[in-house]
């Protein structure tokens, strides 16, 4: 991909120490990671407040927004919770009555500094009652000087005001003024040098508005309208520089050259899918018929293999792996957890048969060697292993992190397949793909549906395909919510149903949120919560920060193990799972629980993507709504693999009102994982759909939602894959290629040629 040029004339190129001084410069820089003139006008407002009437304290209605202005009375600190806890209260007069205004948290002494006793100001905020006292809680504010006419006064109360994303060094008020200096000075030199990214052509065909009249329209709004034009011309923005970086990284990958790896006849693939007891499903055959044709060409595979929980997509990629092996060459498979990498190396090994044991006594003449290389494995093991990969006498290797070690080399190394990507850095995946002669083949595997436009934008640059049919033989799962603190005799059935399971000869898994042991523990009442490890995340708790509700701490899989045991699953066989046990331990109760040997095993989401037990047909999940919508459908598809129907719990204390209590009705609603993808990212939004955790840097997506604006996306696309078509280079679109550099920095760039 030719390099991106800059110009240092670009004005949003500039840094703000230029304009704004130093110390607002060092705290925008430190705080909030602006540091160019474009950082801070791409920082948009999250919403705008509408103050309307003004209204006397007197006359305040409750549960609506209003705005006063009125002068403070006095202001003071109160202590709570045995003085771990501080709410600043300020008493609001104007002469028709008082108003109460209250703060938490962290941000007591900075108001307390602020909202002295004789200061007049306007307040905004939701009215509610406390103590039979009416009350703001965390209001907007501004101070006003004692010259302040009522022509400002008026002004600020109608005005569409413009909130930003802000902390506590900087204010919404401070961001709102610092943007306002840019804006006037950008104006004044008439914006010059200003580069527009999208072509004369395209934005004229869309009716959109010039780049310097949105930036205007989006931070000092006059009308609704007005929001809504400069929207629409961002989020073109944003949606059309993404796509050419993306088109761009399509075409580079054409040009990379590829060893073609073309399945031969009579070879390993045809005598594996000889000795399979089923028919792949028509949605199987298609998915591996793209495959083939990529592994065929001259120049790397960049796919995505998007499926259900239990749509055979394993068994897709093995099939790809044998291909690989038939021509020549080596397969790698990343799996995010050791647990689940044995089971992909089980499963791979079971369905392979003697045809996994190339090389040895037994084993098919056709047949390859397959191992396994994790981080808890013996030196010898480890040495056999590794020098297995290097003479090329294995032909497959299944592993966790361990495989990107230097010491791991291959013979020639053809593809890569990655299961789970979410899990996975970008540089953890270019370490392995870089261990090939040439550019392997890639196939990323995810059992996370992703809308159509998602996969637009997460991964662009990988063409998709989708198992979005089950194979014969999947059981349907039935999906309730028990409410457990509003009807705890719900939560007893839920045991009797478990103990119904057993007596059928069936297991069940109980995922809790947390282990429960001493470190968890003290990492929980740690002011620096530890890290998660790569066997397993901390599930999200639900509910915000303020709620008023103190929140107990999630359920525990060692403690519920233990009550279970000695309470309502008494005689039941009960097994615990979780990340910090010895590799061996957790491989052993593995073992058992897929043996029957376990009735119940009580697990975190360690067992959520990849573990099979045909068997088990229960799931409990307690504290369910500490889980994200996505999460939970991954655990939910951990049972129904067998004959007999599957049973999904979703046991929370959360009220029928509450979203969380929303969330957990959706899932219980439907199967379908690409409609619940769709409700998770309406619900929590998508953050930085490029990969936040594994970029490294902001998000380039301030404002637009991959949902919302599917239309934007698509067309963006096809736009982009057209214009870098005709000019590969972008030689012919000077503007675009400064905008790219503005907008696509160069980490984000490297992120995306690591594809």
């Amino acid at each position: 991909m030719p390099p991106i040029e800059t110009t240092r004339s670009e004005p949003l190129r500039e840094p703000l120490k230029a304009l704004l001084g130093g110390n607002t410069a060092k705290a925008m820089a430190d705080h909030l990671g602006l540091h160019t003139v474009g950082d801070l006008l791409h920082h948009y407002p999250r919403r705008y407040a509408e103050r309307g009437e003004l209204t006397r304290l007197s006359d305040l209605p409750l549960d609506e927004h209003v705005t006063v202005v009125a002068r403070i009375h006095d202001a003071r600190v109160h202590k709570f919770n045995r003085g771990k806890g501080q709410r600043l209260e300020v008493t609001l007069t104007d002469g028709s009555g008082r108003l109460q205004l209250v703060f938490f948290g962290r941000s007591v002494h900075y108001h307390q500094r602020e909202l002295l006793p004789g200061r007049r100001g306007l307040f905004a905020g939701k009215v509610g009652v406390f103590n039979r006292k009416l009350q703001l809680s965390h209001p907007d504010y501004k101070l006003l000087d004692e010259e302040s006419d009522q022509q400002t006064v008026e002004r600020f109360a109608n005005a569409l005001l413009p909130l930003y994303p802000a902390c506590r060094q900087l204010t919404s008020w401070s961001i709102e003024q610092s943007v306002a200096t840019l804006l006037t000075a950008l104006e004044a030199t008439g914006w010059r040098g200003l580069t527009d990214p999208l072509p004369e052509a395209l934005r004229a065909q869309r009716g959109l508005l010039p780049l310097p009249e949105a930036f205007e329209k989006v931070h000092r709004p006059r009308t609704k309208a007005d929001i809504g034009q400069a929207r629409s011309r961002l989020k073109w923005d944003e949606a059309f520089v993404l796509q050419v970086a993306l088109a761009r990284r399509r075409a580079k990958e054409t040009e990379l050259p590829a060893v073609p790896r073309r399945p031969t006849s009579g070879g390993l693939l045809e005598a594996f899918d000889a000795r399979l007891p089923f028919t792949l499903t028509e949605g199987q055959q298609q998915v591996s018929r793209e495959i083939f044709a990529d592994l065929a060409t001259e120049h790397p595979m960049h796919r995505l293999l998007q499926g259900e929980v239990g749509s055979g997509k394993t068994l897709v990629a093995l099939r790809a792996m044998l291909a690989t092996v038939d021509a020549g060459g080596q397969a790698a498979m990343l799996a995010p957890t050791e647990v689940l990498a044995q089971q992909h190396h089980r499963s791979v090994t079971e369905m392979m048969g003697e045809l996994a044991e190339g090389g040895m006594l037994g084993g098919a003449e056709q047949g390859t060697k397959v191992v396994v290389l994790t981080g808890s494995m013996g030196a010898a093991a480890r040495r056999k292993a590794l020098l297995d990969l290097a003479t090329g006498e294995a032909g497959i290797v299944v592993g966790t992190h361990a495989l990107i070690e230097d010491k791991v080399t291959f013979e020639d190394l053809g593809l890569v397949v990655v299961d789970e990507q979410h899990r996975f850095g970008v540089e953890q995946r270019d370490a392995l793909r870089s261990k090939g002669k040439q550019p392997p083949h890639l196939l990323v595997m995810t059992a996370t549906p992703i809308p159509r436009t998602v996969a637009m934008t997460v991964f662009g640059d990988l063409e998709t395909s989708v198992l979005d049919q089950l194979p014969a033989g999947r059981s349907p799962i039935a999906t309730h919510v028990v409410p457990a603190r509003d009807k705890p005799h719900f939560l007893s059935r839920a045991w009797e149903r478990v103990r119904e399971e057993a007596e059928a000869g069936h297991q069940t898994y109980v995922v809790c949120p947390r282990i429960g042991d001493d470190e968890d523990d003290k990492a929980a009442g740690s002011p620096k919560k530890r890290a998660a490890e790569p066997e397993e995340a901390d599930a999200p708790e639900a509910g915000e920060e303020g709620d008023g509700e103190e929140k107990r701490p999630p359920l525990a899989v060692l403690d519920i193990a233990a009550q279970l045991a000695a309470g309502p699953l008494a005689g039941l066989r009960v097994g615990a799972l979780h990340g910090r046990m010895q590799p061996e331990a957790k491989d052993d109760v593995m073992r058992r629980f897929a043996a029957g040997e376990v009735d119940v095993l009580v697990a975190t989401t360690v067992i959520e993507v990849g573990v099979n037990v045909p068997n088990a047909t229960g799931m409990v999940i307690m504290d369910a709504d500490r889980f994200g919508v996505s999460q939970l459908h991954q655990l939910r598809g951990r049972v129904g693999r067998g004959a007999a129907p599957g049973l999904c719990l979703l046991v929370t204390d959360m009220p029928p009102e509450s979203p969380a209590r929303t969330r957990l009705d959706a899932v219980a609603a439907t199967l379908d994982g690409f409609e619940l993808s769709r409700i998770d990212l309406e619900q929590r939004r998508e953050g930085d759909v490029l990969g936040q955790a594994q970029s490294g840097v902001r998000s380039s997506l301030r404002m637009l939602a991959v949902i919302e604006d599917e239309d934007i996306i698509a067309e963006a696309r096809d736009e982009a894959a057209q214009l870098v078509a005709d000019d590969p280079g972008l030689e012919h679109h000077p503007e675009l290629r400064t905008a790219l550099a503005a907008l696509l920095d160069a980490e984000r760039e490297e992120y995306l040629d690591k594809g």
